[in-house]
């Protein structure tokens, strides 16, 4: 009875924290000598777009310059154009950078 009880909680606690990672604004910084040109595109899928509020949710890979590992996300853009178009599901390369403590995607393009 006891293992079920505490597998129900991990289950939920689980749950509850990948619905709020997607949410997340993580206190980034940079990776030392990262500029715009030598950070990487990265590989995205998108998850989510809310075109009112210029975010758009991306599972990605590795975000080196950002040290940060792959996960599912919310992201601001810089320039809500980068979202027309896109849809659910599309492959996307993107570049992400940490501005006032957000991560913001600041390139951002379909991956035929």
């Amino acid at each position: 009875m006891k293992t079920a009880h505490i597998l129900a909680a991990a289950v939920a606690l689980a749950a509850f924290t990948t619905t709020h990672a997607q949410d997340m604004k993580m206190p980034m910084k940079p990776a030392a000598g990262a500029t715009s040109a030598s950070m990487p595109l990265v590989d995205g899928e998108v998850r989510k777009i809310d075109a009112q509020k210029d975010l758009i949710v991306l599972r990605h890979g590795d975000i080196p310059n950002l040290a940060m590992p792959a996960m599912t996300m919310g992201f601001e853009v810089s320039d809500k154009k980068m979202l027309d178009g896109l849809k659910v599901g599309d492959k996307v390369k993107f570049q992400a950078e940490a501005i006032n403590g957000k991560a913001m995607v600041t390139e951002l393009k379909p991956n035929h």
